[in-house]
């Protein structure tokens, strides 16, 4: 067996919320193959290559858990706060595309961005006792994300109790899907 990484953990910055009404933030992600970005280009509902679905769909295949879900489908992804969503773009974008030192920013940036444990992944929180606390701060395409996280209580730190999770500067979203549905001559895509 290889040396190679091929599954990388996230911290959601507000929370999947899932049909019985549970938080799940923390979860993982795999690395993507070429069928997890060819296949969805032929879903009737992929109108094309700059379609924001494909993205849900591409995220719904590589995404391998989060919190007690052990599966995802594109609904589950439609379902998510659009903070979220741009998290895992960011967190697809780095994992699949960026450098072995973009990764391990993201990782160690994810360790330390919060001082108290969550719940485990497999123990869902309660919407109503996490949500309000948590918080995203969005940036223009192409910038550092700023994420603040709640991390559960005083810790004598500014007395804000969030803590901040940079992740580097990445290729513009969608951009890798995109180019791909492009030179596949997908409609819509500008072909070859």
């Amino acid at each position: 067996m290889s040396g190679l990484r091929t599954e990388y953990p996230f911290v959601l910055p507000k929370g999947f919320v899932d049909g019985e009404g549970n938080l799940h933030r923390e979860g993982t992600m795999r690395l993507a193959t070429a069928r997890d970005e060819l296949e969805p280009l032929a879903d009737p509902k992929v109108k094309g290559p700059d379609d924001p679905y494909l993205t849900v769909i591409v995220l719904s295949r590589v995404i391998t858990g989060l919190g007690s879900l052990t599966r995802l489908n594109p609904r589950d992804v439609e379902g998510m706060f659009a903070a979220d969503l741009a998290h895992l773009q960011d967190v697809y974008s780095v994992v699949n595309y960026g450098t072995s030192a973009d990764i391990e920013a993201m990782l160690a940036g994810q360790r330390g961005a919060r001082t108290a444990p969550l719940a485990p992944a497999t123990t869902p929180l309660s919407v109503a006792a996490a949500a309000p606390s948590l918080a995203a701060t969005p940036a223009p395409e192409g910038e550092v994300v700023t994420v603040a996280a709640f991390d559960g209580g005083d810790d004598g730190d500014d007395g804000d109790d969030a803590d901040e999770l940079a992740l580097p500067k990445r290729p513009p979203r969608r951009a890798r899907i995109e180019e791909v549905g492009r030179s596949v001559g997908r409609p819509g895509g500008g072909g070859r």
